[in-house]
C-alpha cells in the first residue's frame, strides 16, 4: 500500500476490504458506499472484511486499492457502485456524483486497482 493519511472509524454494518466508504448516521462510524450520490469520503484499508461494532482503518489520501466494479479508463473520475467498489463516474446532465479520485491505469471489473485519492463532486 502506498503512504497517505488513515483514520480509525467504527463500522457501522459490515464493509469489505478495499472498498469506498461513506459516513453513517451516527458520528465515528461508516458504512460501505452504495451510491454514487453517497457522502463518501475514504477507502477501507484493512486485511479483512469486517462486521458492524468492528474498528476500520480508512484511506483518506494517497493512493489506494480499491475492488473494480466495471470498466474504467486511465485517468477518469471514478465513484462507489452499490456494493462500494470503484466504477467510472458518468452523471447525468444537470445530475451530481461524489467521486473518490481517479484511476491510475485501465481495469476491468473484478480487478483491485489503485486510485488517487482526490475527493470532490462531478456535475454532469
Amino acid at each position: 500500500m502506498h503512504p497517505g493519511l488513515t483514520k480509525n472509524y467504527t463500522a457501522g454494518a459490515a464493509v469489505a476490504r478495499r472498498r469506498i466508504v461513506k459516513f453513517d448516521a451516527v458520528d465515528g462510524q461508516v458504512l460501505q458506499g452504495a451510491a454514487a450520490t453517497d457522502a463518501i469520503f475514504g477507502v477501507s484499508d484493512m486485511s479483512a472484511d469486517c462486521v458492524a461494532g468492528d474498528r476500520v482503518d480508512v484511506r483518506l489520501t494517497g493512493v489506494a486499492e480499491i475492488d473494480v466494479g466495471g470498466a474504467i479508463t486511465r485517468g477518469a473520475p471514478v465513484t462507489s457502485d452499490a456494493n462500494g467498489k470503484a466504477v467510472a463516474a458518468a452523471p447525468a446532465a444537470g445530475s451530481n456524483v461524489r467521486i473518490i479520485g481517479f484511476a491510475n491505469a485501465t481495469y476491468a471489473n473484478g480487478d483491485i486497482g489503485d486510485f488517487l485519492l482526490s475527493q470532490g463532486l462531478m456535475q454532469g
